[in-house]
């Protein structure tokens, strides 16, 4: 009992003792209030740094206290910020702790204070807050200068992406300042009468060297300064991809990659990010120098199982990536060396290589690759140091590139490199017969055949072709062949063979041997068959044939055509059991027109034409129009034709022809249809839907009318292109009536004339003949002139006179005179009177018959009197009638003067001239005289000879003994009847 109350008394002392400390130790607790409170800046970061200190704090004592800090902005009633940080204390220990200001700190002034509470598990709850300490103040707007604007932050380094705050301090509130973002301006808050400022949220990535940012004083129009910062924002930095860690000989480990977008800034602000290796197991830390790859090397103590960090740094954040392997799990072979080929033939080759050995009993598995003539074949085959392949199926004269690359066989990481050589296997003999057709052009005695072949291609001609065998065979003469060696690359030859059947085996070689023979055979009399034309539409790049099927034996069928513009002959062959095809080329153009044949191939080789097929690919609209004339122009009609225009020179089949008609009655004729054309103006269109119809009667028109007419032809892609329209006027009724009239009038007046001109010679003998000269009268040969030689024209008495008659006209009448153009005065016309020249003999019972004569040509008053005839006069006329006669010498000289003057102008007095007659005398002896008692005269029917005398010829007056002479001599104005 006494043991139990000593215990109970201890612990009561104990606890007493506990309680005592835990409220000495509380006492002393209640004034850890944070003193020496110390705020420094660093514009750099752009934040504050906080020291400071815990007085009574146990010696020796660690205790982990809590600090609360608030940060005031501008005023201490405008808080900012307020966290708490948490730490252990030591006594006497000097705490530190930074903030980070979103606003650049020489925008504002800042206020910081703090508090505490003991947050350690060694003393029992409750804790109990000290007391806030006092408000430090900092402000670094003091420090600026003496500069008008200011801009913060300086040089900054951001991520894209961020927000940023910048602000301007201006000293002189009465300035008006405007910021610019790039050039663009931005508006912001005002904090205070000095300063503003700006909220840039997600800003860009613009460029390497910053991004400009500005702001700019001023007063009214006057700039006061300008002052601006660069804010410098960088890529976002990536976390590595596809890090992976291999090795290709066990020493070392080669670590690779990809770091993704540089991070990098200009002007040095902050270099590309840092990549350091870092092994888990070993502990060892490598920094890389290259961003994309690091060696890392293998130490000799067996170490297989790797855990490498990878880790990604720049100045403003930090990315790492690890992976987890194991080290025979990451082999990556080296390439394979010394590819070979051994015993290359025309079809097979071997192929050798080797491979870098790794550790004893290791195993490769390779993968060959052989391409050649855009094929790809691909073989596996497992090989432990050296390799062997053998390659079959090859073609020849055909050039392989072969490939081998190499793995591990037991854990499979990755395939090395490829290793590769090229070889040619060697030329086979051609594999297939050229592909070989013909043309025929069919002449007079002999044909000429154009033959033609397609190279053969690189699989078939197994070698270079270096020339083409053409073996001509007469079938009608079995015993006669021709051979024609034609060399590369051509690919036909002419021939010119007579009408016999030939047999044509072409056959392609190079340098090992010839390929099969291809035969066609060129029969006695080809292509001979009259085939109708058919039209077809082409297609979407090309046309659509199909044809009849043929009985009998057939083996094949050839459609052949040109290309355009090459005008090279194209041919394609169809199998024996198709009767359609598709030829379809990149060498069709729109707006041409090919003509296809279709022949079938009998056994013995021989083509017969079947079908021909004629169209475009693509039809387009007439290319020109026709040139129209107009016939038959009527008051009510007229005719237009174009027979000239070719229709098969077009860019499509024409369908017809439209005519289009304008009038000034806007009124349609009858068949015409109104239409409204391109340029909005209303006329009268008419179809022709025949091609071949290249005429048309455009009748029911107004006479005196104007129409307008243009002609176009249309195809199913449309109508020709616009023209101009042609003028037509119609005449008036009458008119028509009058050229029916006058052209047979004109054309016979024609007729008459060209009857004229070529019967002129007969007209002028028959109507007026030349008068004969004088001195070239043939009866001047019965006379001789012995005397006087000049005497040429006959006496007065070598003939007598039948008749004189005198026609008197009365003066002032015009004459006009032939050759000189002149009109002389007439006298004035009166009663004519007529006088006879007659023999003087009392007894002469009678005059005797008279023949008159008038010539036009000398005479021309002689056509007015229009009358001529003979009248008989009385034997008793006075004999001083007689005194118009003149001698010959007298008549002779006026008849030498007008003749000299007969081509030029007659001079007065001497401006007419009439017909002289002459009558041969029956008469002889004494040519001076007359007889006493003259004979009867007999008819005046003998013409003598012809003399023109000039009027007003002056003559002496007769005698008795003067000779008469047959004379007639006419005053002017008078008549020769």
């Amino acid at each position: 009992m006494a043991l139990f109350v000593v215990f109970q008394t201890t612990f009561f002392l104990t606890l007493l003792s506990l309680r005592t400390y835990q409220s000495e130790v509380l006492a002393e607790r209640l004034p850890l209030t944070p003193v020496s409170l110390k705020v420094s800046t660093n514009s750099i970061h752009q934040s504050l740094h906080l020291q400071w200190t815990v007085h009574n704090l146990p010696y020796h004592q660690e205790l982990k206290m809590v600090f609360q800090i608030q940060i005031s902005r501008i005023e201490t009633s405008n808080v900012v910020w307020v966290g708490n940080y948490s730490t252990t204390v030591k006594w006497n220990q000097v705490l530190h702790w930074s903030w980070e200001s979103e606003l650049p700190l020489e925008c504002a002034t800042h206020f910081v204070r703090m508090k505490s509470v003991m947050d350690d598990a060694s003393f029992p709850e409750p804790n109990f807050w000290s007391n806030w300490s006092s408000w430090e103040e900092v402000s670094v707007q003091d420090s600026l200068g003496r500069g008008i604007l200011f801009v913060f932050p300086k040089d900054k380094l951001v991520e894209e992406g961020s927000n940023v705050t910048i602000c301007y301090v201006s000293r002189n509130i009465q300035n008006n300042v405007s910021c610019y973002l790039e050039g663009k301006q931005i508006h912001g808050e005002q904090l205070d009468p000095h300063v503003t400022a700006f909220n840039l949220n997600s800003v860009p990535f613009i460029r390497n060297r910053g991004t400009n940012i500005y702001c700019e004083a001023s007063q009214g129009n006057v700039s006061k300064g300008i002052e601006g910062i660069v804010l410098f924002v960088s890529k976002v930095l990536e976390e590595p991809k596809d890090f992976s860690c291999e090795t290709q000989d066990f020493k070392t480990l080669h670590c690779t990659w990809d770091p993704g977008t540089d991070t990098a800034l200009g002007w040095s602000k902050q270099p590309s990010q840092s990549y350091t290796l870092f092994e888990s197991f070993s502990g060892e830390k490598k920094l890389c120098t290259h961003k994309n790859w690091c060696n890392w090397q293998i130490t000799q103590d067996s170490q297989e199982t790797y855990n490498f960090t990878l880790i990604a740094e720049n100045y403003l954040r930090k990315r790492s990536v690890n992976i987890l392997f194991n080290l025979t799990h990451r082999v990556y072979l080296m390439n394979p060396f010394s590819v070979n080929f051994e015993n290359v033939n025309a079809t097979n080759a071997i192929m050798t290589w080797k491979v870098h050995s790794m550790r004893n009993n290791f195993t490769y598995l390779c993968q060959i690759e052989l391409h050649g003539e855009g094929k790809m074949m691909q073989y596996d085959v497992s090989v432990k140091v050296n390799g062997e392949y053998f390659l079959s199926e090859l073609e020849p004269a055909t050039e392989y590139m072969a490939r081998v690359r190499c793995a591990d066989a037991s854990h499979f990481w990755k395939w090395s490199e490829w290793s590769g050589q090229n070889f040619t296997t060697l030329e086979a003999a051609p594999s297939e017969a050229p592909d070989v057709w013909r043309s025929v052009n069919s002449e007079p005695g002999n044909h000429t055949v154009t033959l033609f072949w397609k190279p053969l291609s690189k699989l078939h001609a197994n070698g270079k072709i270096l020339f083409y065998n053409v073996v001509v065979e007469n079938l009608d003469k079995p015993s006669r062949s021709e051979l024609r060696s034609i060399p590369a690359p051509a690919n036909s030859t002419k021939l010119i063979l007579d009408r016999c059947s030939y047999q044509i085996c072409v056959t392609a070689n190079n340098s090992v041997g010839a390929s099969p023979a291809s035969i066609i055979v060129i029969s006695v009399d080809p292509e001979n068959k009259e085939v109708e034309e058919e039209r077809i539409a082409g297609t979407d790049g090309g046309f659509s044939l199909s044809w009849k099927p043929q009985p009998g034996d057939i083996i094949g069928y050839v459609v052949d055509w040109c290309d355009h513009p090459q005008d090279v002959l194209q041919w394609k062959n169809v199998g024996p059991n198709t009767t359609s095809t598709v030829i379809s080329t990149d060498a069709f153009r729109p707006g041409v027109r090919y003509d296809f044949r279709i022949y079938g191939l009998s056994t013995k080789r021989i083509a017969c034409l079947l079908e021909k097929k004629t169209g475009y690919s693509q039809e387009l609209a007439p290319s020109d129009n026709p040139h129209v004339l107009v016939d038959m122009l009527t008051s009510h009609s007229f005719t237009l034709s174009w027979k000239d225009y070719s229709t098969e020179s077009q860019p499509g089949f024409i369908q017809g022809y439209h005519v289009y008609l304008k009038s000034k009655a806007r009124q349609c004729h009858p068949r015409f249809q109104k239409a409204v054309l391109s340029d909005g103006s209303e006329c009268c269109k008419y179809k022709i839907d025949n091609p071949e119809e290249k005429a048309l009667i455009v009748d029911n028109l107004k006479p005196e009318s104007s129409y307008e007419f243009f002609v176009t032809p249309f195809t199913s892609a449309g109508e020709g292109p616009n023209a101009t329209f042609t003028k037509v006027t119609t005449p008036d009724e009458h008119s028509s009536m009058l050229i029916h009239i006058l052209l047979p009038m004109v054309f016979c007046v024609l007729l008459i004339m060209i009857v004229c001109y070529l019967k002129s010679q007969w007209i002028k003998e028959t109507c007026y003949p030349d008068i004969p000269d004088p001195y070239k009268s043939s009866i001047l040969s019965l006379i001789k002139f012995k005397e006087n030689p000049h005497l040429t024209i006959m006496n007065v008495s070598d003939c007598i006179p039948d008749a004189i008659e005198v026609v008197s006209k009365p003066e002032g009448t015009k004459i006009q005179i032939l050759g000189t153009r002149k009109s002389l005065t007439e006298t004035e016309l009166t009663k004519p009177n007529y006088l006879y020249l007659l023999p003087t003999e009392k007894n002469h019972s009678g005059p005797g018959p008279c023949i008159c004569f008038e010539n036009f040509t000398y005479n021309q008053a002689a056509s007015d009197s229009g009358f001529c005839g003979h009248v008989p006069v009385s034997p008793k006329a006075p004999p001083s009638m007689l005194g118009l006669m003149t001698s010959p010498e007298n008549v002779l000289k006026a008849l030498e003067k007008n003749y000299m003057n007969s081509l030029g102008e007659v001079p007065a007095g001497e401006t007419s001239l009439n017909y002289v007659s002459q009558l041969a005398s029956p008469m002889s002896g004494d040519k001076d005289s007359l007889p006493t008692n003259p004979v009867e005269p007999p008819h005046c029917s003998e013409y003598k000879m012809q003399m023109a005398v000039p009027l007003r010829l002056a003559l002496p007056r007769p005698t008795e003994n003067s000779s008469l002479s047959s004379i007639t001599l006419l005053d002017p104005g008078e008549h020769y009847r």
